[in-house]
């Protein structure tokens, strides 16, 4: 434990109910123990019920669903009273005021249809009809969604692939659309949400066809900005969206705790008792006394250095006589002392989730991985058997590609208390209502304060005390954030980035609006200043016709499918019993090669089994049931190809160039290690193809006289590069508007096509986003901006505030953080005056 934050209890402030709330609403709401709303609810209703678009911005458990569902279902109940009362008039058949609810998951969609049935039960009002839509749903019931439904949960990629390309089956739902619900909106940033806020313009242009021009209420995590990242969502004026963001609800008192896993014992190795247990090297040598130096000079020697004689011995002012640098120098270097290896952040956080169980908490431990879950939530298990296997049954793994009917049954199962205990990805970490959870473990930094805050709110919902922690990874940025708690509790959260505008993005957008209805002129200011010149360009190659009348798509295909929401690359893997032909979950294909390989172990709710055959162009993974003691760990390898260059710039003897990249990754064999203690028991090669991600990249190179210029050596070189390769794409996004998960980036001592060292940037979606190509544009502003970045941080070596990333797949390793300062200067003394 290394470090324990108290965060204190915040009293609760209630309002009365609004006067224009439907009483049987508000007769369930009680009913299901919600006396009076929190200020903040009943503000943010209000705001929706006068016409005006709003944002809320609180906290999670706060009870962000009353404030939308309220306005929304007492708009369609009143609807139904009016039909109710004139029969006879047809528009009061057509016109039942409508929800569109969407969020970025199925699983929240499911936990928020749960909570409307229980509260529509609650209050007798079974008169409104609400249904989920999605992938999931079956031709019958999307039939009668379409016909009968009042309030309808889906989320962005149903609407951009069904909803708005079919939009005349769903002519009744948008003429009547009254309130559309945008839950858990933070999670809508990046290529993602530029992608949404444009399929949101597309709605909101279908729906004023049919009629309607329906309030927008978003709910949000506490973000930077709320209302200006709203409004850009939404594509309005910031002044047309209001942001409720003074939490009034309670809040428990928090403990947090910042956790890293103890060392490992250093003398299992085999050959440990071959060492003496004294190490003669360390033995402290006294220091010349002709090597003195100034008591005020902090810096490490140099062979230009003036030494000064002097008969004192030990350094003027020094409290000791040795240095902090090796033995016998008297250096004063700053070296952080090599930790032996520790515990990994799984077994540590299997170890407390059992230790909760037992203790009778209820708990969520979320984990990096699916690979991490299973293994939680399978070690955590195994611990409890020991004790009480009745508790053993109570705990149980949640993630991605679960089929649907297993993912609402755990749901159901954490609701009802019949799970004590559950590892999740971030699956889980968007607002489904789990109440009553005494303690979240959190295993290594989420990648945002957002997500942490998000994450950490799990704990002590509905007013009740809770417990958090935050068990670090063996990771440099992991280790730096429990020993700096003031970076996590004194930092204000990430703003919500992304950007509508960007062509790449735009383009098939303007191409799939015109599909669905033929572009006018005046509509294009819905779409941004860029869509006039991006429609001609689309017209010029073919993509669109231009008529008098406007644009048009006039080919067979659907234009939905010229793009991915989320740029998941392809329809997911279904991963099939042999014997049985029972579908058991599904594989992100982008994935596959490395999860479902021949051979691998793929894990279930704790059953094992071992992969028999993949096929990639039928997207099946064969599998057969069979308990195994080891796991197994894919080995791959990436490279970076230049295939074009489009624009080069030379800042004297390095360049700067921008182009068309092909970064191929390639699963080449696979290792099986055993469970728990991670022994090697053997290795395989495979054949499998690879896979190549063709994309946009900017790229710089260091020729070998500006790295000797920059006295950075031969053995430093691959940390500097790397470490300015970190720092440069966290710091784009200030300049290209995106999200550093829309970026990747490569660094080599010598690169085969620029035939010197070079640092690469690509943007991580097929084609392009535009983001390198800003950094391209704005090179020496962004390059500078990088250096003086990692030189103002005040750390020693490197954290994540400069060098270090959240995303790294090397584990941050090796970083130079001193090396790339010298490097970027040699490389910035070159560059031109001006940006």
């Amino acid at each position: 434990m290394t470090h324990v934050r108290h965060l204190p209890a915040r009293p609760g402030e209630q309002v009365d109910w609004p006067a224009w709330a439907d009483a049987d609403l508000v007769q369930g709401y009680r009913a299901l123990g919600v006396d009076r709303p929190w200020r903040h609810q009943a503000e943010a209703a209000d705001i929706a019920r006068s016409g005006r678009h709003v944002v809320l911005a609180t906290s999670t458990g706060s009870g962000k669903s009353l404030a939308f569902w309220l306005p929304a279902l007492t708009a369609a109940r009143t609807a139904v009273a009016s039909s109710t009362l004139d029969p006879g008039r047809i528009e009061s058949v057509g016109r039942r005021a409508s929800t569109l609810y969407l969020c970025p998951t199925k699983a929240l969609a499911a936990d928020q249809r749960h909570a409307l049935d229980r509260l529509l039960t609650a209050s007798r009002a079974r008169d409104v009809r609400v249904a989920t839509c999605d992938g999931d749903t079956s031709l019958d019931e999307r039939r009668w969604v379409q016909e009968y439904a009042d309030v309808v949960l889906t989320n962005p990629d149903f609407l951009h692939f069904a909803l708005l390309p079919q939009h005349r089956r769903w002519a009744r739902l948008l003429g009547s659309l009254q309130y559309v619900v945008l839950d858990e909106c933070h999670a809508f940033r990046g290529v993602f949400g530029a992608h949404v806020g444009l399929v949101l313009r597309r709605l909101r242009r279908l729906a004023a066809t049919y009629g309607s021009s329906p309030v927008f209420l978003l709910a949000s995590a506490t973000t930077s900005d709320p209302a200006a990242s709203a409004a850009r969502l939404l594509g309005v004026e910031t002044s047309e969206v209001t942001a409720v963001t003074a939490d009034a609800s309670p809040a428990g008192r928090k403990t947090f705790v910042l956790w890293q896993p103890p060392e490992l014992p250093g003398g299992d190795a085999p050959w440990s008792d071959l060492l003496p247990d004294d190490d003669p090297w360390a033995t402290a040598l006294p220091l010349p006394a002709a090597a003195t130096r100034a008591p005020d000079d902090r810096a490490p020697p140099g062979p230009e250095d003036v030494w000064a004689t002097t008969d004192q011995g030990p350094l003027a002012g020094s409290p000791d006589a040795e240095g902090s640098g090796p033995l016998g120098t008297g250096e004063r270097l700053t070296a952080e002392p090599a930790d032996r290896p520790r515990r990994t952040a799984t077994a540590e956080i299997a170890d407390l989730l059992a230790d909760l169980t037992v203790a009778g908490a209820r708990t969520l431990a979320f984990t990096r991985s699916r690979r991490g879950a299973e293994s939680v939530a399978a070690s955590t298990r195994g611990h409890l058997e020991e004790i009480d296997p009745q508790l053993a049954r109570q705990v149980s793994a949640y993630r991605g590609g679960y089929l649907p009917e297993e993912r609402r049954a755990l749901e159901a199962a954490i609701r009802t208390g019949d799970l004590r205990a559950l590892a999740t990805t971030n699956a889980l970490e968007l607002g489904v209502d789990i109440s009553g959870l005494d303690a979240v473990l959190i295993a290594g930094w989420p990648g945002t304060r957002v997500s942490l805050w998000q994450q950490a709110g799990r704990a002590g919902r509905a007013g009740a005390d809770g417990l958090v922690a935050l068990v670090a990874r063996e990771d440099p940025l992991d280790t730096f954030l429990v020993h700096h708690p003031e970076a996590i509790f004194e930092t204000p959260v990430e703003a919500t980035v992304f950007d509508p505008t960007n062509p790449y993005v735009l383009a098939p957008h303007l191409c799939a609006a015109a599909a669905e209805q033929p572009l006018r002129a005046e509509e294009l200011g819905l779409f941004g200043e860029r869509a006039a010149d991006l429609l001609a360009e689309l017209v010029e190659r073919g993509a669109l016709r231009r008529r008098p009348s406007g644009w048009y798509w006039t080919h067979a295909e659907p234009a939905s499918r010229l793009t991915d929401l989320r740029g998941s690359g392809g329809d997911p893997v279904r991963v099939v019993e042999s014997v049985t032909g029972r579908l058991l979950g599904t594989v992100d294909a982008g994935s596959a090669d490395s999860t479902v390989h021949p051979g691998a172990v793929y894990v279930h709710q704790g059953a094992t089994f071992v992969v028999d055959e993949l096929h990639l162009e039928d997207g099946v993974a064969l599998v057969t049931r069979r308990d195994v003691d080891y796991g197994t760990w894919a080995r791959w390898v990436t490279s970076t190809e230049i295939r074009s260059v489009d624009e080069s710039v030379a800042w004297g003897p390095l360049t700067w160039g921008f182009g068309a990249v092909d970064v191929t990754t390639q699963v080449l064999g696979y290792q099986r290690k055993r469970i728990p203690d991670l022994q090697v028991l053997g290795s395989a090669e495979l054949d499998l193809p690879a896979r190549t991600l063709r994309t946009a990249a900017v790229w710089w190179t260091a020729p070998a006289e500006v790295v000797e210029a920059a006295g950075v050596t031969v053995e430093a070189l691959p940390g500097a590069l790397h470490a300015a390769e970190h720092a440069s794409i966290g710091l784009l996004p200030l300049l290209a508007t995106c999200d550093r998960w829309d970026l990747g980036g490569l660094s080599t001592a010598l690169h085969v096509d620029t035939e010197h060292a070079t640092v690469f940037v690509h943007d991580a979606y097929p084609g392009g986003a535009g983001f390198a190509e800003r950094g391209f544009r704005l090179g020496a502003t962004w390059l500078r901006a990088t250096r003086d970045a990692i030189a103002a941080c005040r750390c020693t070596s490197g954290c994540p505030a400069c060098v270090q990333s959240p995303k790294c797949g090397n584990a941050n390793n090796p970083l130079e953080k001193a090396a790339a300062i010298r490097l970027l200067d040699a490389v910035l003394a070159h560059a031109p005056a001006s940006p």
